[in-house]
This record gives structure tokens, sequence and C-alpha cells, in this order.
């Protein structure tokens, strides 16, 4: 298990001034980063977690301790009130404590309305192990410059984060059979504690089917009207689901880059997974090993650089396509496409790096050994790509 993690830094850094939530898929290691890591530099931290009794009575009686500098307030959000009850604390209390919340859901919800709490928090998306993260050698990219990729292999590392994911225990145990048990325990615990306790769900046997349903459509054209009529129920019905899936950092969608030059294909999304391990296809798991990749830069760089950062993907009209777009300002940055073998370029990345303007074109292959640069395109294996990443 790795000692720190890529946003430590950045949240000691924000509590100087502000609150610093935390939010992320269930097991993804938001306890650990806040409990173990965080607290670490502090003197007297104090943890409470809203799913103890105990825990919960002290938080609803505002009972701290006295000598504590840091205090931890983990799945919170379940409290109906929470963003009025944090926000009370932190106004009474902020000279006082450090405050930090950690939540297995989405925790920016609270900007839809309710009780404000604009200028008082950073809120940081955690994700997966990444090959940066794991290699010690991430660094924050320069914007609109070319990516630093590594020269070293990794490939030994990189296919153990495509065969067991990237988060922390099935991929620290690297064992089959905790990964499978892992995996059931992971959907089971997302309905019955984590969604059932937040949302009023009348039909919880459907919203678990569409979950089933999700790993075979990773990597296409999601179409929500083929999901309606194989579950039966209305468009209305699943378009909820998938959103509350998608809060939960069940799964993510990213959708067609629409600017000058593209006539982009007016369709829905691609969906991929937190959890890749889930998918059983190679080549699906793999583009959705590089997608998650992808938007943990982007996150980053919203979440702490502040720049408005973008995943797309690039589909016109007449149904040329690149797996990947990372924009910023709507400007793009660099454009991926993902291939398991294949080293020969595809047109479509000269014809859309021409077409937009795009600085940085690369296609990543799973293929270890590999690194070119074709008429402008650099062809690089996964392993040094992902190192150049977050």
């Amino acid at each position: 298990m790795l000692k720190d993690r890529y946003l430590t830094k950045c949240i000691l850094e924000d509590l100087a001034e502000k609150m610093a939530f935390v939010g992320g898929a269930r097991q993804v290691g938001k306890t650990t980063l806040a409990k173990d890591i965080v607290a670490s530099h502090f003197s007297a931290p104090s943890y409470f977690n809203w799913d103890s009794r105990n825990d919960r009575r002290m938080i609803m009686r505002s009972d701290w301790p006295g000598n504590a500098d840091l205090i931890i307030l983990d799945e919170i959000h379940k409290y109906k009130k929470w963003k009025s009850f944090v926000k009370g604390e932190y106004d009474t209390l902020k000279d006082r404590f450090r405050f930090m919340v950690t939540g297995s859901a989405r925790l920016d919800l609270y900007r839809k309305g309710g009780d404000s709490m604009q200028g008082r928090y950073h809120y940081y998306r955690l994700h997966p192990f990444s090959m940066a993260e794991l290699t010690g050698s991430q660094r924050v990219p320069a914007l609109f410059e070319e990516l630093a990729l590594s020269s070293k292999s990794n490939n030994d590392m990189l296919l153990s984060l495509d065969r067991f994911g990237g988060f922390p225990e099935p991929f620290v145990k690297q064992n089959e059979r905790t990964l499978r048990r892992w995996q059931n325990n992971k959907i089971d615990r997302l309905f019955r504690e984590d969604i059932r306790d937040i949302r009023q769900i009348r039909d919880m046997a459907g919203i678990q089917l569409l979950c089933d349903m999700l790993p075979e459509r990773v990597a296409s054209l999601l179409s929500v009207n083929a999901l309606r009529e194989d579950l039966e129920v209305s468009h209305r019905a699943v378009t909820n689901w998938l959103n509350i899936l998608e809060a939960f950092y069940y799964c993510f969608r990213i959708y067609p880059f629409a600017g000058k030059g593209c006539r982009s294909l007016k369709k829905g999304p691609k969906l991929y997974l937190t959890d890749w391990s889930e998918i059983r296809d190679e080549a699906k798991r793999f583009e959705n090993l590089v997608a998650s990749h992808l938007l943990k830069l982007v996150h980053f760089l919203y979440d702490y650089e502040g720049y408005r950062a973008n995943l797309n993907f690039l589909r016109n009209v007449d149904k040329k396509e690149v797996d990947f777009l990372v924009t910023a300002d709507q400007k793009p940055w660099f454009a991926v496409e993902v291939k398991t073998n294949e080293i020969k370029v595809s047109p479509h990345l000269y014809y859309f790096k021409e077409r937009l303007g795009i600085p940085y074109c690369y296609q990543v292959v799973k293929k270890p050994g590999v690194d070119r640069l074709v008429k402008g395109v650099r062809v690089v294996s996964a392993d040094r790509f992902l190192c150049g990443l977050i």
C-alpha cells in the first residue's frame, strides 16, 4: 500500500484556509487518506464516522475534543441536513479546528440548491491508483505542452493494474479470488448502504439490473433507449438511475466534443466504469483503464489547479472517431487513440489533428516497448504514456 496519496499535499495546503471535501467511490481509499495520511500531519486529529452510532451522537451534540486540531467527518452526507450543519460548525469553530469531510457520493451536490458554502471549502475527487502514482513519477503536466512520458518500461505494473484495477485492496493483494469477493461486496454495499441511505428508489431491483448490464456497454455509444427497452422501464427511470450511479462514482460518462471545425454527431455519451476490473473484454477494459487515467488528470487540473479541463471524445457525422480529447477552456490540448496492439496510426487521428489544430496526438498501445513519432503522432506503449499523467 502506498504510504502517501497524490492529493495529500494539496489537501494539507488548502486546510490552512478552508475546509477540504473529498469524494470518491466506495473503498477507493478516502478513509485511509483522511484518518491515516492527512491526520498524521496534525498533533491531535479526531475522526468521526456517521455510520457509527456513538460517533453520530457526538456529531449531533457538536461534542468535539477540546484539544483537537483536525476534525474529520466521514460519510456525514448521509445526514439529510448535513450541509447546514457543517456550515454552522465551520463558521463557529473555524478559528479553532480544521475540518475535513469525506464521503462515497458527490459532495458538491449542494451547488444545485440548499445552504450555500461558497468560499468555505475546496472539493477533491479521489481516484484509484494510477501508473504515475504507483511508480512515483507523477508530476502535474504543463497545460498545452507535450506530456513528459516515461523512458522506462513498467509493463508488469500496467498488467497488474489492468487485471486487478486501481482500488487499493484488490490491487495490493493481487489475488483472483480476493478480487471476485471484493467486487461482490463492493456492489452489495453500494446498494445496501450507500444508495439506499440517501435516495428513495422504488425499483431497487431495476437499478441493480442496470448496474449488471453496464460493463458490457463500456466504450460504446450509450443508448438510453436501448437500455429502457431491455429493462422495460421508462426513459426517465433509466436516466435517473444512470445519474445516481454516476453520483456515487460507480461509472462516468464522457461526451462528444463540439467545437469549431468539428461537425459533431449529436448522439449520446460513452460510458466507463470507475472499477475497470469488472470488464471481461480485454480491449474494452484497456480503453477504460486509459479513460480513468485521463479523467483523473482533468479532475486534478480542475479541483486543485483551477483549470476548466475536460475529457471528451471525437466523432463527426462521417463517423470518424478518436477515443479521447483533453481540453482546457474548450481548447484542444491532446488527443488519444487507444489500441491493444495496432501500431499503425489511425487515419482519424491525422484528420482531427489537422481539422481542430490539436497540438499533440498520441496512439497508446498495450504492447510494450513502443515509442515512435509518425508524422506528428506519437505511438507509445501505455506503461510509458500513463506515467506522464497524475
